[in-house]
């Protein structure tokens, strides 16, 4: 890894610290609707239970977050905002 971007990356974990603590508020707000996750898998060509697979969550939890009974949060929405963006990079890139 380059300076520059290990330099980067340290940035962002102590800002994602700082954010954790309270001590910053976050500048965006990711929103999500339960039909989105539906239709991201629908794009991969997957399962529920690959799916769920793929990105670390159980089928229970990818079924709650398709019938809106619950909201994908943290790193699970920002994975599915790139999948929603580039549905084949995330293939790629899980191995799938």
């Amino acid at each position: 890894m380059k300076n520059k971007d290990f330099k980067n990356l340290l940035t962002s974990i102590n800002q994602a610290r700082k954010i954790h603590s309270g001590k910053v508020k976050t500048v965006r707000i990711l929103k999500f609707h339960p039909i989105m996750v539906k239709r991201i898998r629908i794009k991969l060509h997957v399962s529920q239970a690959a799916f769920a697979h793929m990105i670390g969550v159980s089928v229970d939890t990818l079924q709650n977050w398709e019938q809106g009974r619950r909201k994908p949060q943290g790193p699970a929405l920002a994975l599915l905002k790139v999948a929603e963006a580039n549905p084949e990079i995330v293939m790629k890139a899980l191995h799938a």
